[in-house]
């Protein structure tokens, strides 16, 4: 019998601008280690290395850390301390860090956290540290109103000043489960489209993905295309709780499912290994409605509080998970956030706002996910093809596993890995404005403990995103799925049609047999 090949196929419609973050430099060396340990000058390091470096510093400090942040721009890990021995600080700046003093510890950030969660979990709402303020950063969505605005905003004052901050987001916090293409299940009411985030060995050694654990729950078997078979089953699935994450078991034993990410136009990006996130890294996300997509971490072990989608009065409280400014749509739940040198980091589980005028988006951890499932990142066999070496791979031909460099000219089924991947153009299947995405929301002035700006945003502030406003009224070919999609706009040329094959923009489990 022959055999499966599985991979991740996320299609074309690929951001040109994350596009030219992702490849020109992917392989390019930040490890500039200008770091003389005698003088205890930070060093220059890329942002995987950044995690590493602050646990190290971590260990030193003990009690006086209070969180870490990468300086994207000087490439440098800034630590924060409270007051602590001076010794251990020298320590610390030896080891290569930027160490900066500020107010609030650690246990008092956490304890903050906790009052948040007993007072405060109200539907629509969210809050992680940032590092960068040494405060917590609260956002409540736009159907926060009245009396629970009202409780919010006085929960944060009792936390006393400079504790934490408030702001608005303008649309509404919803996990991104959408109908439509991509990876599909057959539920009672229709179709059910996530995106299929990274292959993984499960802990029996059989073939499987991670995805989003609220698309496990919402369906056990899924497949390539909307009426096909199934070809995969979910083994696990954790959501709401501690975690948003599933681990799908291919139903083929001899399924062959490479570790890697397709980033549009005919490329990948090979996937080496699982990392911890950093507060201040570029990160890319990619996924079946709205293709690849970049921003930062701005948050880590962040709460979210979707609305309920079994309870109308009910809320689904997700912790643990990486806070960004990335966007997302209707259908990207599952899709994989990753860095540029191929480090897998997350999985897509919710957020407010669209890629039209952007919002911030929540990750299951991947590290977390692994640990918790007793699967590994890798696959059940690299596929066929030769791989090429790094460097210059110009004309590479088609089933040719091109390496990490320029990768002018890669011929059909080429995986590129960090390389060129200019071009990638807008596919079929875009769904501009998936979602309801109206206004900033009600923005009642500040009171105290409220930061104008950074704080709580009395108008259009630092942090709000006009939403693309109410989308009633689904244009043909539209499919209107869960995940809070009233009229999710008009997706010209999306193929939606009985056949379910899986057009542009669309995140399939492709094989050849």
């Amino acid at each position: 019998m022959p055999k499966r090949k599985a991979a991740i196929a996320v299609g074309g419609v690929a951001a040109l601008g994350a596009a030219a973050l992702l490849l020109p430099n992917a392989n390019a060396s930040q490890d500039k280690d200008q770091a003389s340990s005698a003088a205890g000058t930070a060093k220059t390091l890329k942002a995987s290395d950044a995690s590493d470096l602050s646990a190290q510093v971590r260990k030193i400090l003990g009690d006086a850390f209070a969180g870490s942040y990468y300086d994207n721009a000087k490439q440098q890990l800034v630590v924060n301390v409270v007051s602590g021995d001076d010794n251990v600080i020298v320590q610390a700046k030896k080891a290569g860090a930027i160490v900066r003093e500020v107010e609030n510890s650690t246990a008092e950030l956490t304890a903050a956290a906790r009052t948040l969660k007993a007072k405060a979990t109200i539907p629509g709402t969210s809050w992680a540290v940032d590092p960068r303020t040494d405060k917590v950063l609260v956002t409540a969505d736009r159907t926060v109103t009245g009396a629970q605005w009202n409780r919010l905003r006085s929960t944060v004052r009792s936390l006393g000043p400079g504790m934490a901050t408030v702001k608005r987001s303008s649309g509404t916090f919803k996990t991104f489960l959408s109908g439509g293409d991509a990876i599909f299940s057959q539920v009672q009411g229709g179709n059910v489209r996530c995106s299929l985030g990274f292959n993984v060995t499960a802990s029996d050694g059989s073939p499987a993905f991670l995805t989003a654990g609220h698309c496990g729950v919402a369906a056990k078997e899924w497949s390539d295309s909307q009426t096909g078979q199934p070809l995969a089953t979910v083994d696990q699935a954790t959501f709401p709780g501690a975690g948003d994450f599933s681990l799908v078991k291919y139903n083929d034993p001899a399924t062959q499912a490479p570790s890697e990410v397709n980033v549009g136009n005919g490329k990948t990006v090979q996937i080496n290994q699982a990392a911890d996130a950093t507060v201040g890294e570029t990160v890319f996300r990619m996924g079946s409605t709205t293709g690849l997509h970049d921003g930062r971490v701005t948050g880590l072990d962040a709460t979210v509080n979707f609305q309920s989608e079994t309870d109308p009065n009910g809320v689904d409280t997700v912790t643990g998970l990486i806070q960004t400014d990335v966007c997302a749509e209707a259908g990207d739940s599952g899709g994989s956030l990753f860095t540029q040198d191929g480090s897998a980091l997350g999985l897509t589980s919710g957020g407010s706002g669209d890629c039209t005028n952007g919002g911030e988006t929540f990750f299951q951890p991947v590290t977390t996910a692994l640990q918790a499932t007793g699967a590994t990142l890798g696959n059940g066999g690299n596929g066929a093809g030769d791989q090429a070496g790094a460097g210059d791979q110009s004309g590479a031909g088609a089933g040719d596993q091109a390496g990490a460099g320029d990768q002018s000219g890669a011929g059909a089924g080429d995986q590129a890995g960090a390389g060129d991947q200019s071009g990638a153009g807008a596919g079929a299947g875009d769904q501009a404005g998936a979602g309801d995405q109206s206004g900033a929301g009600d923005q009642s002035g500040a009171g105290a403990g409220d930061q104008a700006g950074a704080g709580d945003q009395s108008g259009a502030g630092a942090g709000d995103q006009a939403g693309a406003g109410d989308q009633s009224g689904a244009g043909a070919g539209d499919q209107a799925g869960a995940g809070d999609q009233s009229g999710a706009g008009d997706r010209s040329g999306a193929d939606q049609s009985g056949n379910g094959t899986a057009g542009h923009g669309a995140t399939s489990l492709t094989g050849t047999r």
